[in-house]
């Protein structure tokens, strides 16, 4: 049975739940809004509905009896977090899920934020539910609209269904600005019941006075003044009439407090700095912790994921919301933040790493940035597995590099096309090759996506092989190119190497081989000893030529500083970066070459492989390229049609397994 349903709208008006969303398959919603201010109401309900303080109750049997949740493991992999919404919606506190992501304007977006795009939108998404991005824009002196701006592109770019190139994920975009006046009103309400005064400590004497884990506060002096007295200070504050530091508003709650964040925190503070959004219309603003709540529920948010650093603040989040007219409280619900190792992700520094031009920009491939991974080649679909295979707890934990790693490599080795790349390379000229001989062979795109079709690779007898893949005097064991040894050129011919010609300096410039006519295409004649060594090459007369940044781990360590008295940029590693020259396969070359086969254009990437029709080129699902046998690879936005830079994402293997 179906039963049709009305979302309720939030305190500003908006929709609260995707009309046209599907509950698990219970739903099916109907065009139409009903306002419910007079209501605590935090979701979709059928059109009978009581009142019910923090609660989305259904007055329809019929209903509740049809509103079960699904409690197999589908979607995210269960975690506490998860359980509870479950538990909420079973129960009828909520019968539609609104989360929010909340940053700051005030930086790029990093990996630790990846965690909670994922959780925030993803738990939504599974209950039929939606997600909102907030700006928390509450410190004018630190906000930019270019951070707004990267923000919205980077949340975009990982929830969005088709990346950069689909409809933007969120259901509402706000700010905590777009509130001011309710805030303000809210603080008047809390000054009105005595439960809110202004301050004129100095900031070092509230500090002396708030005391410890061990001693209790002390009250302010000013904690007494009459609600009157209250009112008009504060009134000047907003006025502009009291000048920075001198007065802030404070919550009166309790100094004696085992919870440091309940001893009369401060709610707003006078700040004369014009803001990104408002302009100069407020002079005084409000503290995170009151804007936080407040905005969670004048946007009718049921759950509000924090991370861990937050759970002592969660008495203040619900103190606040209990002594103001609200219609809704949501629940604040703490996860732990992530660690990742061989690298950082505290702001502080992060832009010390930018400023100090240890590297090049918040977009370094290097980078923990979410724009940095972006162009780097990570995938949104490579951050999701991440965030799933890492898990939601409450345990602090530090994660290894190769878990991310990993998960590139598992989204792209089903997605990227193959093709051949030769690094450091090294001429190799075939002698017995009869001159203006031409060759082609044939090879999959994908080895498993034989719906990818074939490429067509020219041999001429004159090719490059990677520096790699040679060596004067090998070790045991070694299958690949060594003087007088046997190698096979992948899908063409087993040659031997002859001669080698040398520089001054004893650099190898050319190899000089003999090809075997009857190994042509993997056959191996009867007699011969099957050939172990096995190496790409390309074709030098339609090489295409590159330059190849090789990125690997920031730090050398995998806790920077832990070891060095905090000093972590001791621990960066020198060998995060280095430049190549390479050559590559023509075909993906002339796709490389296109500024759309850059990670920041749309998802899709159009081949012309077919090399007699371009009616039905192939779409892959990845800007990223395998190189075989090294790697994964993406055009980097620095390329120019004459001068092709690649960014290597991640190597076939982890090379930094003990």
């Amino acid at each position: 049975m179906q039963f049709g349903f009305i979302p309720c709208v939030n305190s500003i008006g908006n929709p609260i739940g995707n009309p046209l969303m599907n509950l698990h398959g219970i739903y099916s919603l109907k065009h139409g809004y009903v306002m419910t201010k007079s209501l605590n109401t935090c979701g979709v309900f059928p059109l009978l509905y009581t009142k019910s303080r923090r609660n989305c109750v259904s007055m329809s049997t019929q209903a509740s009896e049809s509103t079960s949740i699904a409690t197999e493991n589908t979607g995210m992999r269960a975690n506490f977090i998860k359980n509870r919404v479950i538990q909420d919606l079973q129960s009828g506190k909520h019968t539609s899920i609104l989360t929010r992501f909340p940053p700051e304007p005030n930086g790029y977006l990093h990996l630790g934020h990846a965690k909670s795009i994922v959780l925030n939108f993803e738990l939504a998404k599974e209950f039929g539910g939606n997600t909102n991005l907030r700006f928390d824009d509450t410190n004018p002196e630190k906000e930019d609209e270019e951070y707004v701006q990267a923000i919205m592109k980077d949340v975009h770019w990982i929830a969005g269904e088709h990346g950069l190139s689909g409809d933007t994920p969120w259901l509402n975009l706000t700010y905590s600005s777009d509130f001011f006046q309710k805030m303000y009103e809210f603080a008047i309400e809390l000054i009105r019941k005595g439960l809110a005064f202004v301050d004129e400590l100095t900031p070092e004497e509230v500090r002396e006075m708030r005391g410890n884990l061990t001693t209790p506060g002390i009250e302010s002096p000013y904690r007494t003044r009459s609600v009157d007295e209250n009112l008009e200070l504060f009134e000047k504050m907003k006025n502009g009439l009291i000048d920075e530091g001198k007065m802030i508003l404070r919550a009166k709650i309790d100094m004696k407090s085992s919870n440091m964040n309940m001893r009369d925190p401060a709610l707003y503070r006078v700040k004369k700095v014009a803001h990104q959004r408002t302009g100069t219309e407020w002079v005084i603003y409000p503290m995170y912790d009151f804007a936080h709540c407040l905005s969670d529920s004048i946007e009718g948010i049921t759950h509000s994921l924090c991370t861990l650093e937050f759970e002592e603040h969660r008495a203040l989040y619900d103190w606040i919301l209990d002594h103001v007219s609200v219609d809704c409280h949501p629940q604040q619900i703490e996860f732990s933040r992530l660690n990742l190792q061989y690298t950082v992700m505290s702001k502080r520094k992060l832009i010390r790493l930018v400023e100090e031009k240890y590297v090049n920009g918040w977009d370094d491939p290097r980078m923990p940035t979410i724009c940095g991974m972006r162009r780097r080649g990570f995938t949104p679909n490579s951050l999701y597995l991440f965030a799933d295979r890492i898990g939601v707890s409450k345990a602090e934990s530090f994660t290894d590099y190769s878990v991310l790693e990993d998960c590139v490599r598992e989204d792209l080795d089903h997605k990227a096309p193959r093709a051949f790349a030769v690094l450091n390379p090294i001429r190799l000229v075939i002698t017995n090759w009869n001159k203006g001989q031409s060759d082609v062979f044939e090879a999959p795109i994908h080895p498993k996506r034989p719906e990818f079709g074939t490429r067509k690779i020219q041999f001429d007898g004159d090719v490059f092989i990677d520096g790699s893949d040679f060596m004067m005097d090998p070790p045991g064991k070694y299958f690949r190119l060594a003087p007088g040894r046997l190698v096979r050129l992948k899908f063409a011919y087993v040659v031997k190497c002859d001669e080698v010609i040398t520089d001054e300096s004893g650099n190898v410039n050319e190899l000089r081989c003999t090809y075997i006519p009857e190994t042509r295409a993997g056959q191996t004649p009867e007699g011969m000893k099957k050939v172990k060594g096995i190496i790409q090459w390309v074709n030098a007369s339609d090489a295409v030529s590159a330059t190849v940044r090789v990125y690997d781990r920031l730090f050398s360590v995998p806790e920077p500083g832990k070891n060095t008295e905090g000093d972590f940029i001791s621990d960066l590693n020198p060998n995060s970066l280095s430049e190549v020259s390479a050559f590559i396969e023509p075909w993906a070359g002339s796709i490389l070459n296109l500024k759309s086969a850059e990670p920041e254009n749309a998802l899709e990437m159009k081949s012309t492989i077919d090399q007699d029709s371009n009616e039905n080129p192939i779409l892959f699902e990845t800007k990223a390229f395998q190189f075989e046998r090294v790697g994964y690879f993406v055009r980097d936005p620095d390329s120019e049609h004459s001068n092709l830079i690649l960014n290597r994402v991640v190597t076939l293997r982890d090379t930094w397994l003990k």
